[in-house]
């Protein structure tokens, strides 16, 4: 055994302490000057947002599936962990071959300094918080390692090596991942309140519509417990994604370019948008990763402009046939020129459910279009639109593996009761929703226990574009049971029983659910 090795016999747990701690202080670092300098290029954004760009799709999938609308919180969770692991590995290193841990810690920050140099922040200088984080976790890794070992002895004497402070080490350990989380805790807590434009957006007041969604019908609220409301409150719409960060756009800063295949390039601003005639429009959205019966959906009512008329002005050449949308953050989406110019209500939506649209669905605009799954349509934090043709652009999720066009399919569930839970015999209710935007619902049936399908009572829809409430009466029997719906739309299909994944263009089936009835 080496005399180094015998020096640091025993303290390899401590070394990975240390290295936990020190990654939290380079971390915090890193979030700190991303707050200050940079918001779009945190270290924990650009990995994550790297992660999800190189994720096959099936792990999307899962993340969805297991996570819902909380798949950010959970990847971030996940990169924490990892990092956790490779820093307290770093940390054995630095104990073990000096500087190694250091040039590791250096080494992870100069990949989130370059992966955020290749990714379109907006910011000047995007590679300055990996550099930063990097340099800072190297240099505490370095010292707080550095205490481990046993103080050499006086120059010309005979006295042994002194041994190594493990108060001090583990006051400054304490110290380095307590400052790094508070420092972490404090640049989210910035960056937040710049990405936000919170005082903008409190202070907006959008502009009376030219055309108001018709209201809400009476009896399209069917008022039973449990069922989703015709209209999604703005707290509970999902949110599917690819950006960590929110992005912060002030809107006097906000621009919409419309070019490629058009006759003439047209570019619009804030204050020239507002001033438009803008239409009021309740539409239904929804993901494609929704799976049967799932809860990546929502209805809301959308203050706007016709995309159809600002394509008009730009008039698109005969060939064109898509529409490619980007996003601030760079994400993408391929449109057909056809559901942007026909009679349909796609809009620039600038307003949500009577309010500015909330940051995280799309402040200060984004685009709302009747009858396309999200990830073909929904663009949020949208900046530029590209008349071209789909065999000579791809977009974001075609690029991996989804279809190109995406029209949402027709679709049911039960809401009430609850698959799985237990009921009290007696009459009862089953009820749901049923939707196809852009084609409407004619009628949903219900089968209990696989009997004949009953015919169930539709709420009134709020429109075509929306989806629609329905119930059965049932008078449930003591025992085991299956209770499945199936949807008719309004131009006579049925709901398909065949089951298909979300991936690559919807997932179908009929919603079955089990309850027990004593």
């Amino acid at each position: 055994m080496t005399s180094q090795a015998r020096s640091t016999r025993g303290a390899g747990g401590a070394a990975a302490v240390a290295g936990v701690a020190a990654a939290t202080a380079g971390a915090g670092a890193g979030e700190l000057s991303a707050a200050l300098v940079a918001p779009a290029s945190s270290p924990f954004a650009v990995i994550g947002g790297a992660l999800i760009d190189l994720a096959p799709t099936w792990a999307k999938d899962l993340m969805i599936e297991w996570f819902g609308t909380a798949d950010k919180i959970a990847l971030t969770v996940l990169i924490a962990l990892v990092l956790a692991v490779v820093a307290a590995w770093a940390g054995w290193a630095e104990l073990r071959r000096p500087p190694a841990g250091a040039v590791i810690a250096v080494a992870f920050g100069a990949v989130a300094a370059i992966t955020a140099l290749m990714r379109e922040t907006g910011d000047p200088v995007p590679f300055l918080p990996g550099i930063v984080a990097g340099a800072v976790a190297g240099a505490a890794l370095h010292l707080l390692v550095g205490m481990l070992r046993p103080k050499p002895a006086r120059p010309g004497t005979d006295a042994p090596s002194g041994l190594p402070d493990r108060r001090a080490f583990f006051a400054w350990t304490a110290v380095a991942a307590v400052g790094g989380a508070l420092a972490v805790a404090a640049g989210n807590a910035a960056r937040a309140g710049s990405r936000a434009i919170t005082s903008v957006r409190d202070a907006l007041t959008l502009p009376a519509p030219a055309t108001t969604a018709p209201p809400v019908p009476a009896g399209a609220e069917l008022d039973i417990d449990g069922l989703a409301p015709v209209v999604t409150p703005n707290a509970d719409f999902y949110r599917i994604d690819t950006a960590l960060i929110v992005p912060s756009i002030d809107p006097a800063d906000w621009s919409l370019r419309i070019h490629g295949m058009v006759e003439e390039e047209v570019v619009l601003t804030w204050d020239e948008l507002l001033a438009l005639p803008l239409n009021e429009t309740t539409v239904t959205l929804s993901c494609v990763s929704n799976d049967v019966g799932g809860s990546l959906i929502g209805n809301a009512r959308w203050l706007g402009y016709p995309i159809r008329e600002l394509l008009a002005r730009a008039k698109p050449t005969a060939d064109a046939d898509m529409v490619l949308s980007r996003s601030s953050d760079g994400f993408t989406a391929s449109t057909p020129l056809e559901a942007l110019t026909d009679d349909r209500d796609a809009i620039l939506a600038v307003g949500m459910n009577g309010e500015p649209l909330p940051p995280e669905h799309g402040f200060p605009v984004r685009m709302v279009v009747p009858g396309l799954y999200g990830y073909v349509s929904a663009t949020k934090w949208v900046v530029e639109l590209e008349v071209t043709r789909f065999e000579e652009a791809r977009a974001y999720w075609t690029d991996r593996g989804w279809s190109e066009r995406g029209p949402i399919k027709l679709q049911s569930r039960i809401d009430v009761p609850r698959g799985g839970r237990r009921l009290s015999a007696g009459d009862t209710v089953i009820a749901g929703m049923a939707w196809q935007p852009h084609t409407g619902v004619d009628g949903v049936e219900v089968q209990i226990d696989g009997g004949d399908w009953q015919p169930a009572t539709l709420a009134t829809a709020i429109s075509d574009d929306t989806w629609v409430q329905w119930s059965l009466p049932w008078s449930a029997e003591p025992g085991d049971h299956t209770l499945r719906c199936r949807a008719i739309s309004a131009d006579g299909q049925t709901q398909t029983s065949d089951t298909a994944p979300p991936a690559p263009d919807g997932a179908t089936g009929w919603h079955e659910i089990q309850v027990s009835v004593a």
